[in-house]
């Protein structure tokens, strides 16, 4: 069964899935069994190297501190509140948002495990305190984390090779090392390159076009060090034209990157607009139609599609 853009929205509301940033100081769903432990594993050495950035900000321990009763005190007996809600609770208190340091104090805090996403108010999505959104859950010793985290990675991911988990995880390499030692011998290994996978992992044929429409900071992108074997080396700036870090949205075709895409959405409908790379030919160009029209069934609106 295919979900909707609402089933989404349903599942963050009803705590399904939880919205922080547990992983390289960048956003992510995960599971509520296992944000606490996630953030405890991975955020300390993101908050360390935060330090110059929130000297610069003139964020001091003090600072902080006074934020986090302010937050805790607010929204202590499930309250929520939007982030502009947040903001003019620290400028209430003569805690100044400006130049970056909002967004700032609430992504430290996120981290820190103080708070994290809640359900929309209207289109603008509320937080919470993490330890009153999500029900307590099993806490995991750093070794039995670091073991979980790393074969579901590679579950998740493989093929992938160390430096890929190193770099998606952001654990030192002897961690990550650490952990594919503990979990090494319930994975597949290709020794032509030393790649991990799932044993259950199988090649698909590529006779008929299997297109998808990915957005711009996917796991099928971002998740490896290496994107050669999915991204020709000659189109990887064409992902990040402007040299900004934000990556373009992708075209899909049995695997490979073939293009890029971008989306003008309305009130009653989204404009599809998508550059291939090189001509696609006749089955694949329906394919990509086909992904267009899911992705307009997933947002429910119709789509207008040019490629």
């Amino acid at each position: 069964m295919s979900s909707t853009e609402a089933d989404i929205e349903k599942a963050i509301e009803t705590r399904t899935i939880i919205r922080t940033w547990p992983i390289r100081g960048t956003l992510h769903f995960v599971a509520p069994a296992d944000v606490g432990w996630m953030l405890e594993l991975l955020t300390p050495p993101i908050i360390a190297s935060s330090r110059r950035r929130q000297q610069q900000l003139e964020l001091d321990d003090k600072t902080l501190a006074r934020c986090r009763a302010l937050f805790a005190k607010a929204l202590q007996g499930g309250r929520q509140l939007t982030r502009d809600g947040m903001y003019s609770l620290l400028e209430d208190a003569r805690i100044s948002t400006a130049s970056q340091r909002g967004y700032h104090i609430l992504w430290r805090l996120a981290q820190e495990g103080i708070i994290c996403f809640a359900a929309r108010e209207g289109k603008q999505p509320t937080f919470a305190l993490l330890d009153e959104w999500v029900k307590p859950a099993k806490k995991l010793k750093r070794e039995e984390a670091l073991a979980e985290l790393t074969k579901r990675y590679f579950i998740g991911h493989g093929p992938a090779t160390l430096q890929d988990f190193a770099w998606w995880s952001g654990l030192k390499i002897s961690e990550a090392k650490a952990g594919l030692e503990m979990v090494g011998s319930s994975l597949r290994k290709e020794t032509n390159a030393i790649y991990w996978m799932s044993p259950e992992s199988i090649a698909l044929p590529a006779a008929i076009p299997i297109a998808s429409l990915l957005p711009g900071f996917d796991e099928y992108i971002l998740g490896y060090t290496d994107r050669s074997a999915v991204l020709d080396p000659q189109d990887a700036q064409k992902l990040i034209p402007d040299n900004n870090g934000r990556f373009l949205s992708t075209m899909i075709m049995n695997g490979r990157v073939v293009g890029t895409w971008r989306r003008v959405l309305s009130k009653k409908a989204v404009v599809l607009t998508m550059e291939p790379f090189v001509s696609l030919k006749k089955l694949g160009k329906e394919a990509f139609v086909t992904a267009a029209e899911r992705y307009g069934e997933f947002i429910g609106l119709p789509v207008t599609i040019t490629i």
